[in-house]
């Protein structure tokens, strides 16, 4: 099997899939990096955390508390902000904590800073004396135009940048490109421009057995992962909240419970089962931790590619598990 599925907790899971391994002090070049945290929220699967951690005698985990998102809107047709439901806000805060829990059990720990994004990483790379930033590729116009202004103060500044893609099965670019310049106006049509996953032949490097300390964070306001309560918001009823808790832990133990009945898997079909199901859905309710990168969609994609191998049938896309998964990334921005 290629993937492990000893998925109990991030922390379980990385110690009994890998032996800890101490950091190699010859590795340790003197220089630091900051991982940039937007979506991504996880250690499983995260090539920008992994290069991060890479020859680097310090790392700066970063999550930013961005007011265009989470700033409360007392206009708003319900609680929230003008751009995010109050569960949403509350999922994305539980995934931060649960983050920060898992980083801190690798001898780190997540630095939450608040306002505009693009101004805050460059003023963090500046104090730090940053030598790498590393943040996973987001197609959202709004990331994209963030990253512009990140990306040239480090061009400027001599920083390297590492921004693979990993919140998605395909790198939209590439698709565009093969379809002449233009996004696929249909699944079908993407599908079929997409193939098979670049990647997929490969085992994902989906252990971390430590990361480097966090160095000194100067004058720059750290905070904890703030409450609800804390960003202005007042608590909802619990008949107004969602049962589904936010984080990777909650993700993998999910997908834990999703694979295992097997037959389920393979015989799995979008349009069947209830869709108004909430409390006992027929799908995995995965789809909020892939949206926020608590769980990896490649990894998802390889489990249950994993399942396929030892069934004698299973459904295939854009019906089957795997033909969601996919789905995922065609409805995503940039296309």
């Amino acid at each position: 099997m290629r993937v492990s599925l000893c998925l109990s907790s991030p922390n379980r899971f990385l110690q009994s899939c890998h032996r800890p391994n101490s950091p190699n002090p010859s590795m340790a070049s003197g220089s630091s990096s900051l991982m940039w945290f937007r979506k991504g929220l996880r250690i499983h699967d995260n090539p920008a955390l992994q290069h991060a951690a890479k020859e680097s005698n310090c790392v700066y985990p970063v999550f930013v508390i961005d007011p265009y998102f989470m700033e409360p809107d007392p206009n708003a047709f319900s609680p929230g902000s003008s751009r995010a439901g109050l569960n949403r806000i509350r999922f994305l805060l539980e995934s931060l904590v649960d983050l920060d829990s898992s980083l801190r059990q690798l001898g780190s720990r997540l630095l939450v800073l608040k306002g505009d994004p693009g101004e805050v990483i460059i003023r963090c790379l500046k104090e730090w004396e940053v030598k790498r930033l590393c943040f996973e590729y987001d197609t959202d116009p709004y990331y994209q135009a963030l990253d512009i202004k990140v990306k040239n103060y480090a061009s400027a500044a001599g920083i390297e940048v590492f921004s693979p893609v990993s919140h998605t099965l395909f790198d939209s670019a590439e698709i565009i490109q093969k379809n002449g310049g233009r996004p696929p106006l249909s699944y079908q049509s993407f599908l079929k421009l997409a193939g098979q996953p670049s990647w997929a032949s490969s085992p994902l490097l989906t252990t971390l057995s430590w990361l480097p300390p966090v160095g000194d964070v100067g004058t720059c306001e750290i905070s904890n992962v703030p409450t609800v309560k804390e960003l202005g918001y007042e608590e909802i009823g619990q008949d107004e909240s969602t049962p589904f808790k936010g984080g990777e832990s909650e993700a993998l133990k999910r997908l834990r419970e999703s694979i295992r009945d097997k037959e389920w898997v393979a015989n799995f079909e979008k349009p069947k089962g209830d869709p108004s199901a909430f409390l006992k859905p027929a799908t995995t309710v995965l789809s909020p931790y892939l949206k926020f990168g608590c769980l990896s969609s490649r990894y998802f994609y390889q489990c249950l590619t994993d399942v396929y191998k030892n069934m004698k049938w299973h459904t295939s896309p854009p019906v089957s598990l795997v033909g969601q998964v996919s789905y995922h990334q065609f409805s995503i921005p940039g296309f």
